[in-house]
């Protein structure tokens, strides 16, 4: 029985119990929840269903509670059902009822932990978006990381998801690394404000390989050239960096399109309309301090040029003419300046900012060597890269890495650690525990164990204290995805997997042999622990897909 089945039996017999009573069943929920009590001593499940009606129909939560647990008891799958503190329902299932969900994972597959629990929402979700002036660093790796989890996380629990990465190919930064570019290929040091490292002249080496006349020309028309090739080469070095690492995303948004649409001016029009922009100084402005910004700001420069500010205004607006209800971006550590504007900024729109607009702010990442920082990258100069990491770790152990902490918690990333073959290594861990259910399964098949035909299962028969240990883990899967999702919080699904999935089944597997040993005959027993095993290696499996992590076979 799995928790979703078991709320529904509980609403059954909240709906007899009304019935027995004169009571108004109209009051029930749609639906209730059940979930596992801290204290594993006070049973399988708890509900607080008792205690959600008592005030609404009159009715003290203790004698409620009492009615609850006696019909409850009756229940089919339901071993006992005892009240505790004020009104709560402490569950305890049969065997039987327990071991089903082994057979149900099982044949579930991929699909087991998906749900419907956020359908409706239509989100565009934004992550890395990182300027074109050179590698992705170790910040935004962390946001591809925990946002491409997200987006799985999302769309497994029933979201229409768009992942968007704004690629900033005008401003002045892009001035900059074109001239730096230049710079590279005369062989000249890097301008004052430019940008440096050995990427640098890798890339003005490929664009003068493509354009052998861009040195004959003159320095504004060489710029030019450098800016167009110099950045479509960046750019796809980006794409091809974040594939390699897994992460693909559904729109590639170039911020010069918006200005070559108008788009500026239209979301200025559509701003005035709703009468927040003044001018004042020659330039235009946004009043959103009228939305509890500190400052107001410049959406026009009095020279006729745009803010950046400018065409975040005409980005949100795209997205949200796009249909997205719900626009969500991830930021780093140094754009805590931009909620209070961004969140005026939606107002100004007429958006609602709570409903309409999220930001997440994720922390800084440092890569440690020896207890000391990594500082710099040999290819970019200054900063650790996407290629840094993953060359030090590996691809599954960075991503689960950046996943398994909260994004709002500065992290350190210690090499010695990430890829040790240990259990101290949290993604090591992990997937161990899923090699070694497939090494259970193809020693079952070498000594002729199968799980047998569905029907002929035997539920009952899991009935060790550490069968049903586990069996509780795994119920806890669908509700933990859930949950991530919905708080944006994909290091949940790691906790899970570390603390409850993993550490369940080294218990049962010390405890109860799968497979016969010698001569023993093969047992409904072991075809039901089987079923158990498979089950626990489709969880792990599942879990570290949404993470993006791989699930070895063997290890």
């Amino acid at each position: 029985m799995t928790p979703a089945e078991l709320a529904e039996v509980v609403l059954s017999a909240a709906h007899a119990v009304f019935v027995d009573r004169g009571l108004d069943p109209s009051a029930l929920p749609a639906q209730t929840v059940v979930e596992r009590p801290r204290n594993p001593e006070h049973g399988d499940y708890a509900s607080t269903l008792a205690l959600q009606l008592s005030k609404k129909v009159g009715v003290p939560p203790r004698e409620l509670a009492a009615a609850l647990a006696e019909r409850l008891g009756r229940a089919p799958g339901i071993k006992s059902v005892e009240i505790a503190g004020p009104g709560f329902l402490n569950i305890r299932l049969d065997a039987a009822a327990a071991g089903q969900l082994a057979k149900m994972i099982v044949e579930s597959g991929p699909e087991y932990g998906r749900s419907d629990t956020l359908a409706g929402q239509k989100i565009n979700l934004e992550f890395v978006s990182a300027n074109p002036t050179g590698p992705v660093h170790i910040g935004g790796v962390r946001w591809a990381a925990v946002g491409d989890a997200l987006s799985r996380l999302l769309r497994a629990t029933g979201t229409d998801v768009g992942t968007e990465y704004y690629f900033n190919d005008a401003g002045s930064q892009i001035d900059r690394f074109a001239r730096s570019l230049l710079a590279a290929a005369k062989g000249e040091p890097a301008p004052e404000d430019g940008y440096g490292g050995a990427y640098l002249a890798e890339i003005a080496a490929e664009v003068v390989k493509r354009r052998p006349d861009v040195l004959e020309l003159d320095d504004a028309a060489a710029q030019e050239v450098f800016r167009a090739e110099g950045v479509a080469l960046m750019f796809e070095e980006i794409k091809s960096s974040l594939r390699d690492f897994g992460v693909e995303f559904d729109t590639y948004f170039n911020e010069k399109d918006l200005h070559d649409r108008g788009e500026l001016d239209q979301a200025l029009a559509r701003l005035r309309e709703q009468g927040h922009v003044f001018e004042a100084e020659g330039a235009t402005w946004l009043r959103t301090t009228d939305f509890g910004d500190d400052k107001d700001r410049v959406l026009r420069k009095s020279n006729g040029e745009w803010t950046y500010f400018a065409a975040d205004c005409a980005y949100y607006l795209d997205k949200r003419e796009r249909g997205f209800e719900r626009v969500v971006i991830m930021l780093g550590a140094d754009h805590h300046g931009y909620l209070g504007r961004m969140k005026a900024m939606a107002a100004c729109f007429g958006d609602d900012p709570e409903r309409n607009l999220e930001i997440l702010i994720g922390q800084l990442v440092n890569l440690v060597r020896d207890g000391a920082p990594v500082r710099m990258s040999k290819r970019a100069g200054t900063v650790v890269t996407l290629e840094d990491l993953v060359d030090a770790i590996g691809v599954d152990a960075a991503r689960y890495a950046l996943a398994r902490y909260s994004a709002d918690s500065p992290i350190d990333i210690d090499v010695e650690l990430w890829t040790r073959a240990k259990n101290d290594n949290p993604v090591y861990y992990v997937q161990y525990v899923g090699a070694r259910t497939a090494g259970v399964a193809r020693q079952a098949a070498e000594v002729g164990l199968t799980r047998g035909a569905p029907e002929d299962f035997r539920p009952e028969l899991l009935a060790h204290e550490k069968e049903h240990e586990l069996l509780k883990a795994l119920a806890g899967f669908p509700a933990v995805v859930a949950t991530a999702a919905e708080l944006r919080q994909p290091h949940r699904l790691a906790h899970y997997l570390e603390r409850d999935v993993a550490p369940a089944f080294h218990r049962f597997y010390d405890q109860c042999r799968v497979t016969p040993q010698g001569d023993e005959e093969i047992t409904d027993t072991h075809r039901a622990r089987l079923w158990l095993n498979d089950a626990t290696r489709m969880v792990i499996a599942n879990g570290l897909r949404l993470l993006g992590v791989s699930a070895p076979e063997r290890m």
